[in-house]
């Protein structure tokens, strides 16, 4: 690969952040016309357009989407090259793409952020929540938190934290319609349910020592929505029971705002993990980051979640939670 063409990739770049060729010409210190004819290089050197343009707008097309995923990881990784090779050390800057689930983000995540950005001023998050499983092979996604089992996808996976997940509800809403004492008594209940791309979380599989039950929320009269904090501010406001990660709910558990609904028994126990890209180059910024995402993760689990961590029945068994080494 040429120097022109890493030249060519970087102008794509910043024309596809900015809307603007000419913008990104400028950045670079091009005129209009030789960012143009640049641009013009590059796409034939493809064979592929990148960009749809009109008179007010520069598009990237399908095949510029995936082409700059590619082409920005390219350049990271030289931008991280360079900067460690002048520094003469491993030097925590730059821009980390961190992706989360919405409820974990918002509550618990962004001021983990804020602490580390405290530490590594130098660097900058571009922070996604969503709590679908992203495609993260494809995507441009340095690090991601998932509840639950690492789907298998070739990423590679860290377990973090226990992550029990329990059935919740507001204090008036059972004072209302009861309080369920087995998996059987939820017929007839009012449930809030995530749906997610691939459908909706309303298969419920229940575990208390030798014993089982499948419950399938009947998803007519249940509030849907595909964010996971909107489910938490249903639940809180008394619209029925929420089936959450107890990382979501503890804090409300403890101050009464919401109750657990048959706490001795187990659903969809799966740890918290950290996802990468098991043969990308993790620059200093992200190993950095992992580093203080496992510590912030014990200690949380430790403090906050205590006994909640895990049922009634397996209290007192476990040592204090530590992650993987």
């Amino acid at each position: 690969m040429t120097m022109d063409r890493l030249g060519d990739m970087r102008l794509f770049v910043e024309a596809a952040a900015a809307g603007s060729l000419s913008a990104a010409g400028r950045k670079l210190g091009l005129s209009p016309a030789a960012a143009s004819a640049r641009l013009i290089k590059l796409e034939k050197a493809l064979h592929t357009r990148l960009f749809e343009r009109t008179t007010r707008q520069l598009r990237v097309t399908d095949e510029g989407r995936m082409y700059l995923v590619h082409c920005r990881i390219a350049l990271q990784a030289i931008d991280d090259a360079e900067a460690a090779l002048q520094a003469g050390q491993n030097v925590v800057r730059g821009k980390v793409r961190i992706s989360a689930t919405s409820n974990f983000g918002r509550s618990m995540l962004r001021g983990w952020l804020d602490e580390f950005s405290a530490l590594h001023p130098d660097v900058k998050f571009a922070l996604t929540l969503s709590d679908s499983v992203s495609n993260l092979l494809l995507e441009e996604i340095d690090l991601a938190i998932r509840f639950g089992a690492p789907p298998d996808s070739g990423l590679a996976a860290r377990a973090l934290a226990p992550n029990r997940r329990v059935l919740c509800a507001s204090p008036g809403y059972l004072a209302r319609k009861g309080a369920p004492q087995t998996p059987a008594d939820l017929i007839g209940h009012d449930f809030v349910v995530v749906v997610t791309a691939n459908g909706p979380l309303n298969e419920l599989t229940f575990v208390r020592g030798d014993e089982r039950y499948a419950y399938t929320i009947p998803l007519a009269d249940a509030w849907e929505t595909n964010d996971g904090a909107m489910t938490r501010a249903w639940a809180l406001a008394g619209h029925g029971i929420a089936h959450k990660s107890i990382w979501d709910i503890a804090a409300d558990v403890r101050a009464g705002t919401l109750q657990m609904v048959l706490p001795d028994w187990c659903t969809h126990e799966a740890a918290v993990h950290a996802l990468f890209h098991a043969n990308r180059y993790m620059a200093p910024r992200v190993r950095v980051l992992l580093d203080f995402l496992v510590e912030r993760f014990e200690k949380t689990t430790n403090e906050l979640l205590g006994d909640l961590a895990y049922p009634p029945d397996m209290r007192g068994q476990r040592p204090r939670w530590r992650p993987e080494l």
